[in-house]
């Protein structure tokens, strides 16, 4: 049995391109006990995926999360027909794969579907999944918001983003998101953001955030850093918390170039800030207590979900360059 894959055939410089990447077919060889053939249904596109590429030397197959069904197996905890969510297959049409010991600390795991009812299965590479536990954890543990607080979420469209505001929502603050265009800004009004901003055609963003937040910030969850984050810390209140999850305006810079931003210190210790980064392995040993209540909130309508979906295995670069250039809406996803 042949499966198809993409390798990543060198770093990238600048915005990831096309011929970045090569489709190969490669032979799988039978199971041997303990194993499981996996075919992919849904593969995730993220930017976390941009940086780290890094981590690993080219050729090597792409990296990313994919939602797979079972097709045959000798492993009694993956029977055939089951379905599993796996972050370390990568870009791959099948796969043979193992059970892995639960450190219980790591999203780049094999484990099998969360419980999801009759909520598609697609959700388990998104609300239900990596991003909706980076929203939870890293809005309500690093924020710590309170009811009546004002909360500036940038990325605010996007996939973690449009979790966070409703979030917010669901806990009293007001909320004011920024995203890259108009029809974005109109669908997270109808999130519920009390405020959506677009960064790139707000001729003043100082005096638009000052307008939409008259009181000051009291949290900010940052997806994006550079220019604008230095902008939204100017305007924080005393004591405001500061949740770094991303900084996607720098990811597709060239090698060697640098995001030229003001030294941050002064607003820092003038307001007394908390800025404190994290990555989601710090809490996924907990998920379980995230997606009880991101499956209730969805199910009761507090959350609403988007998802842009691309199908055809073919195109995981184009889903992947479009996610990247801000071309999906919520949650970028491939359907096979």
């Amino acid at each position: 049995m042949k499966a198809d894959k993409f390798t990543l055939l060198r770093h990238f410089d600048g915005f990831p391109k096309s011929n970045d990447f090569r489709l190969e077919s490669e032979e799988l060889g039978g199971l041997k006990p303990g194993q499981f053939l996996c075919q992919a249904e849904y593969l995730s596109v993220d930017p976390y995926m941009r940086p780290y590429t890094r981590r690993f030397t080219p050729p090597f197959t792409m990296i990313g999360a994919q939602v797979a069904k079972v097709l045959e197996s000798k492993n009694d905890k993956y029977p055939a027909g089951s379905y599993v969510v796996a972050g370390n297959l990568g870009w791959r049409t099948l796969s043979v794969a193992e059970d892995q010991p639960e450190d219980g600390r790591s999203f780049t795991g094999l484990e099998p579907l969360p419980e999801l009812g009759d909520l598609p299965r697609s959700y388990a590479l998104g609300v239900i999944g990596m991003p909706g536990v980076t929203a939870y954890f890293g809005f309500l543990e690093l924020c710590q918001p309170k009811e009546g607080e004002t909360v500036v979420v940038t990325g605010a469209a996007g996939a973690v983003g449009s979790l966070v505001g409703q979030i917010a929502k669901i806990k009293g603050c007001r909320v004011i998101g920024f995203a890259g265009t108009d029809d974005k800004c109109a669908w997270i009004r109808q999130l519920g953001f009390d405020v959506a901003i677009n960064y790139k055609t707000c001729a003043d963003i100082d005096a638009a955030l000052k307008e939409a937040a008259p009181k000051g910030i009291d949290c900010y969850f940052d997806n994006v850093g550079g220019m604008l984050s230095h902008r939204i810390r100017q305007q924080m209140n005393l004591f405001g918390r500061v949740s770094v999850c991303g900084a996607i305006s720098s990811y597709n810079d060239k090698t060697g170039q640098e995001a030229q931003v003001p030294v941050p210190e002064m607003a820092i210790v003038s307001k007394q800030l908390r800025i404190e980064g994290f990555v989601i392995h710090r809490w996924w040993h907990r998920r379980e207590e995230a997606f009880k209540d991101m499956v209730a909130w969805v199910r009761e309508g507090k959350i609403k979900v988007q998802e842009t979906v691309t199908t055809g295995f073919e195109k995981m670069p184009q889903a992947f360059i479009g996610m990247l250039k801000g071309q999906n809406t919520g949650k970028a996803i491939v359907k096979v």
